[in-house]
């Protein structure tokens, strides 16, 4: 028996040494069962041993089971603090080996030369001092590609590469091989028949390559442009009536020997409906859904048009709410008659579900101001959940020009009727510095400097200088505007200025104003608003010695009906303003070097000249693009009224009104009217530098103030014959603007054949002038200003070409005039433009 009892004890100890040297799950459950303080750590230097312990929790008694210790195995993996962990069972205790993940040194980039070092560290995860991983190095790269692919270069390839240090240190080295620029070399459509190619380019953000596309980049293929140009082209035709229509795909495909993108659109148009009836009803007690029809930018007849459905129904929403039903949801219902090709708008307003809004979270905005965005909401945190008040919001914060991108979504709040609603934004640049320079056949060469800021100090605020200099033309501005006064939604803006317009080829004068001007701009509606203005400005005139020697009769104006040889030479300086030496003209040796007019001479005497005004403007703006219009009204209509102190009083009023409508094959007709009457107010007379002065802007064909009452006096005699201006005008236009289909969309040329109308008249300046002796008409019959004010109606026909050039805007024009009274001065051929870069 004691020989039994020796080998039962010798096998249990080779049983428990095999046990200790099996891997730890094939232990069997209760054996693994350990203390927390069993645990032994091992190959750590820089992570303490307590650390790796916290991360096994142990169940009831404070024991580790075999699930808890898989789990704090994965949570060490996870942690991405080491490269490998390892556990054994050793002497009753858990071993934990771990090998820790080298230390990064530094980060280094070889290679790029389109991106800048600063761009792609902060984008990648691994950091100097930071932990090692080569699933994070992975990572890196494939973000590094995926930046350079964003900007075109599909080419680019980026190699990692590890370098050992002592101490378990390693530096990164990214190596870029960036390759060029992946372009877009064909925009194509397919199932589109309502609209041409060219027309949907026009829609889309995305451009075909061309000789001018190193200006810009959108012609770079970037999968997230070419799929919001999905959505730009359905919102194209749903705002044309096309409610059935779908872009079914964007077809993206390489081609090795253009090296570039071909996209293709695929569409299906479905028909064009236009709007059957328009009717509204109401599931709410007591409210009358009729009372908002006012509201409704939709009629029965008109093309079915999505966005002006959703900004009824949000205006719609809004009145409700207004109105005490703050919870009121207005939904928008259409029937469609698939024969008559019709949809019966109908609009719902019932009651939403009672939620509140709890907070509202900002997120991004590292440099704008909170209280610059809260602004822009038309709600606050405790008022009523309102969709269409937030949607607005989102689109007010959008078109500020301060965040790349703005997104508002709604999570659940502390309680059902709760909500937060959670704005994420990203900032971008508001500053601008650009140098702008243009050329016309007015004002000759223009160069200006100038430094804005849309967002001054993150407080939503606007400010702009700049400096002009030109060949006829040179000044100095600075504008500010407060968009929120007294946090109203009333913007408080001012300009200060300072302007010198110098004598040309078609004025003898120059003209300088010192002014400032503050305003105040009201948004009455998204497409309505007011401007309130107050002008207070000096104006000085500047004229050659040559357009003013003609007055030395004045100086002893009884010599003047007698003047002997010996003064006329002597004392006239060979002036004859009597004709008495039967020189046979009349002024001959001082009218031949030209003579300004009779008003301007006197505000030459007069000296600088001060005026008050109050005005305002109210403008209707429905265009569809601000820049390169294609449908839609603008009208503004404006009145100013001087005499609020100063030294001039007058009343002036204009009306500009535009239209734009397309018609078949890109076609885009313009009719543009005009007109405009100054009123004198009082006995005094209107200067001649208050009076409307026109000539191109009213009708093509005319040099810069060629049209109108002119000076006519000492016409024969080769004196200048200024423009006076007049206090009538009126003007009339229409225009055809269509792009040269055998050229590209990008190159950005359209053509244009117009017909102008319009007339100028009515002049009420000063007409003598004692201080001159020319009303002497003893003397001299014909001293005293005689001018051409007949209402003569000019007319002109004429082509243009329209660059939306690299360089900015350019015009060129070539109009004849039909019709034009006797003394207006023709200018068929006029260009001008410029640019800031």
């Amino acid at each position: 028996m004691p020989f039994l009892r020796t080998w039962l004890i010798a096998v249990a100890m080779s049983a428990v040494s095999i046990a200790s040297s099996l891997p730890l799950a094939l232990l069997p459950q209760p054996a693994a069962a350990q203390a927390a303080e069993t645990i032994v750590v091992e190959g750590n230097r820089r992570v303490e041993a307590e650390t790796v312990r916290s991360y096994f929790r142990p169940g009831p008694g404070g024991r580790l089971d075999q699930s808890a210790i898989d789990d704090g195995l994965k949570a060490l993996i996870t942690t991405g603090l080491f490269q490998d962990v390892k556990i054994s069972q050793a002497g009753g205790r858990i071993v934990v080996s771990v090998v820790e993940n080298a230390v990064i040194g530094r980060i280094a980039f070889e290679g790029n030369k389109k991106i800048k070092d600063e761009q792609l560290s902060a984008e990648i995860q691994s950091k100097p001092r930071g932990t090692f991983s080569r699933a994070l190095v992975q990572s890196d790269t494939l973000r590094i590609a995926e930046i350079y692919r964003r900007s075109g270069r599909y080419d680019v390839r980026v190699t990692p590469e590890i370098i050992e240090l002592p101490n378990n240190r390693v530096d990164l080295v990214f190596t870029v091989e960036e390759g060029a620029k992946t372009s877009v070399k064909s925009v194509e459509f397919v199932g589109n028949s309502a609209f041409s190619a060219s027309r949907l380019r026009d829609v889309i953000k995305t451009r075909e390559s061309n000789l001018l596309s190193f200006l810009g980049s959108n012609d770079i293929y970037d999968p997230d442009r070419v799929e919001a140009d999905r959505d730009l082209i359905r919102r194209f035709y749903l705002k044309n009536g096309f409610a059935d229509v779908q872009v079914v795909a964007a077809l993206t495909e390489y081609d090795p020997d253009k090296k570039g993108f071909l996209v293709t659109f695929k569409i299906e148009e479905g028909a064009q409906y236009r709007i059957g009836s328009v009717d509204f009803r109401s599931g709410i007690p007591n409210f009358d859904a009729g009372s908002l029809r006012s509201y409704s930018r939709v009629s029965a007849g008109s093309l079915y048009n999505v966005e002006l459905v959703e900004k009824s129904t949000e205006e719609m929403q809004i009145e409700a709410s207004r109105r005490g039903y703050a919870f009121a949801v207005v939904r928008p219902g259409g029937d469609r008659n698939f024969e008559a090709h019709t949809v019966s708008v109908v609009f719902n307003v019932d009651e939403g579900p009672r939620s509140y809004i709890e907070r509202i979270n900002l997120r991004g905005n590292t440099r704008t101001r909170d209280y610059v965005i809260r602004r822009e909401f038309d709600l606050s945190e405790g008022d009523a959940y309102n969709r269409a008040l937030v949607d607005r919001a989102e689109r007010r914060l959008k078109n500020l020009d301060y965040f790349k991108s703005v997104k508002i979504v709604t999570e659940p709040g502390s309680s059902s009727d709760r909500v937060v609603l959670i704005v994420d934004m990203e900032e971008k640049s508001t500053g601008d510095f650009s140098i702008s320079g243009g050329y016309s056949t007015t004002d000759g060469a223009l160069a200006e400097v100038s430094i804005s800021e849309r967002n001054l100090l993150g407080r939503g605020l606007y400010g702009k200088a700049s400096v002009s200099y030109g060949q006829y033309s040179r000044g100095i501005s600075l504008s500010f505007v407060e968009p929120y006064l007294l946090d109203y939604r009333m913007a408080l803006g001012f300009d200060t200025y300072w302007k010198q317009q110098k004598s040309n080829s078609y004025t003898s004068y120059g003209v300088t104003t010192l002014g400032f001007s503050p305003r105040i701009g009201l948004a009455l509606r998204e497409d309505l608003s007011l401007q309130l203005r107050y002008s207070l400005y000096q104006q000085s005139i500047t004229l050659a010695s040559a357009y003013n020697n003609c007055n030395n009769n004045a100086s002893n104006a009884s010599l003047a009906y007698n003047p002997t040889p010996s003064y006329i030479q002597n004392v006239l300086g060979g002036v004859d303003p009597t004709n008495s030496t039967s020189s046979g003209v009349y002024g001959y040796g001082c009218y031949g070097d030209g003579e300004s007019s009779l008003p301007v001479r006197k505000e030459l005497a007069n000296g600088a000249t001060w005026t008050s005004a109050l005005g305002y403007t109210l403008s209707y703006n429905t265009l569809d693009n601000t820049k390169n219009p294609t449908d839609g009204l603008l009208v503004d209509f404006r009145q100013d009224f001087a005499g609020v102190g100063g030294d001039v009083t007058y009343l002036k009023t204009a009306l500009d009104a535009k239209y734009y409508t397309p018609l078949v094959s890109e076609i885009v007709s313009v009719i543009h009217l005009q007109g405009g009457l100054l009123g004198k107010l009082g006995d005094q007379d209107l200067r001649m530098l208050d009076h409307f002065q026109m000539g191109p802007s009213l009708v093509r064909g005319f040099a810069s103030n060629g049209i109108g009452p002119r000076d006519i006096t000492y016409w024969s005699l080769g004196a200048s014959g200024d423009a006076l201006g007049g206090t009538k005008y009126w003007g009339a236009s229409a225009e055809l603007q269509m792009p040269f289909w055998f050229l590209p969309k990008e190159v950005g040329l359209k053509g244009a054949v117009y017909a102008d109308a319009g007339s100028l008249w009515g002049y009420q300046g000063p007409t003598s002038w004692s201080a001159t002796g020319e009303v002497n008409t003893k003397a001299c019959p014909t001293c005293g200003l005689q001018y051409d004010d007949g209402n003569t109606v000019r007319s002109s026909v004429g082509v243009g070409l329209i660059w939306a050039s690299p360089f900015g805007p350019l015009r060129f024009d070539y109009a004849v005039p039909i019709t034009k009274g006797k003394y207006d001065v023709v200018q068929e051929f006029r260009f001008g433009g410029g640019t800031s870069f």
